[in-house]
Parts: structure tokens; sequence; C-alpha cells
């Protein structure tokens, strides 16, 4: 099953040297053992822009669509066996990027 590891942050700024290095050693070892299918970082939440087209008219709005204090910052999608090794997972995920991660499965 494939599960989404989303990095959650609540600062504007990229990971230092030191996390990337790691965060590299563990995109590594997912695709070593067979875990990796994809991992990407997003920019900043100034940097999105909203679609609405649900009128039948597409709206375009700079900023994100939600105002928080925590936001998206990347995410791994990784294939597991079952929740329990999803989650070893993504706790070292969380290590090597030394932010907050959240774990969901795609159904």
């Amino acid at each position: 099953m494939q599960y989404l590891v989303s990095v959650i942050f609540d600062k504007d700024s990229l990971a230092t040297e030191d996390e990337q290095a790691a965060i590299d050693v563990f995109n590594d070892r997912l695709v070593a053992e067979g875990y990796w299918v994809f991992a990407g970082g997003l920019g900043a939440p100034s940097s999105a822009t909203v679609i609405d087209n649900r009128g039948g008219e597409a709206m375009f709005t700079d900023g994100p669509f939600l105002e928080s204090k925590e936001y998206l910052a990347g995410f791994w999608i990784t294939e597991a066996t079952d929740l329990d090794v999803a989650l070893k997972l993504a706790a070292e995920g969380s290590k090597a990027c030394n932010r907050k991660v959240e774990v969901r499965p795609f159904l």
C-alpha cells in the first residue's frame, strides 16, 4: 500500500545543510530498500496560487488557500506492507528533516 508522508513546518525557511544531508541519506535508504515512490519539497505558501473553477469560470487567487501557522513543506510517497512499517519510516523521515510529519494512506 502507498502512504503520503506530509512534512509540516511553521517557518518560511528551507532545510539547513545538515537537514538536507540527512534527508538525502534517508531518501537513499528508501530507494535501496524498495520503499521509495516519490518525494518533493514545496515552495513557501506565499508562492501558491489557488484556482476555483467550480462555477465554470476559473478564478485565480494569489497566496495560500488557508491561512495557517503550519503548512505543507514537502512530502514523501512510500510503498509499505502495512501502516506499522509506514509509521516507522515516517518517524525516521521526521528525524531526518527535523519537522513534524503526518501519515495518510492512499485509497
